[in-house]
């Protein structure tokens, strides 16, 4: 694995398809959030996955799928610090989410990654508004596109980025729970 030199970065791999974990143990637990159901998911240098549902077994099963070369073990409290960290800010306890992440993407990904987690608690930008802080301003649909390949839900902040018209757009976990995670 190999990190991006930008502050606040998470550890990263130029591996788009989220097999850098090939190998590797990656332990996860099962949490009640006020979103409902939250599977989160890490190796021994960071979190890798955190997914919202309404079905514990299939939260599971994309877990497996989406890392079917590594060792996936159960174990809620190997995550359980990051899990309570996540909910904090989730009930509106905390403004930062502060857990160390294991992400694997494109370079142009990452970048897009980067800038998500810079945007302040409270703040929303456009996915075109994004696209020009990363210094592309014509790469909005790419913009798009690499906030539905983020595994990691709401540390890496894609729900704050919506529409130019206001609109809210898409979101991998439900557009409802993006409505709430923006409430």
């Amino acid at each position: 694995m190999t990190a991006i030199p930008i502050p606040d970065s998470p550890r990263t791999s130029p591996d788009p398809t989220g097999q850098a974990v090939a190998g590797h143990e990656v332990r996860f637990g099962i949490f009640a959030t006020v979103l409902g159901p939250m599977l989160v998911a890490g190796t021994l240098h960071g979190g890798c996955h955190v997914s919202f549902g309404d079905d514990e077994s299939l939260l599971e099963q994309e877990l497996r799928q989406g890392f079917s070369r590594a060792t996936l073990r159960r174990d809620d409290s190997r995550v359980a610090s990051w899990a309570k960290s996540i909910s904090a800010q989730l009930e509106g306890k905390a403004k930062a989410i502060d857990i160390p992440l294991e992400v694997s993407g494109t370079p142009f990904q990452q970048r897009v990654w980067t800038e998500l987690r810079r945007i302040p608690f409270g703040e929303l930008r456009s996915y075109q508004e994004l696209a020009v802080m990363i210094g592309q301003p014509t790469a909005a649909r790419a913009v798009a596109s690499a906030c539905a390949s983020n595994r990691v839900a709401v540390v890496i902040p894609c729900h704050r980025v919506i529409r130019g018209t206001g609109e809210l757009g898409g979101y991998r976990w439900g557009v409802e729970r993006k409505q709430k995670l923006l409430d």
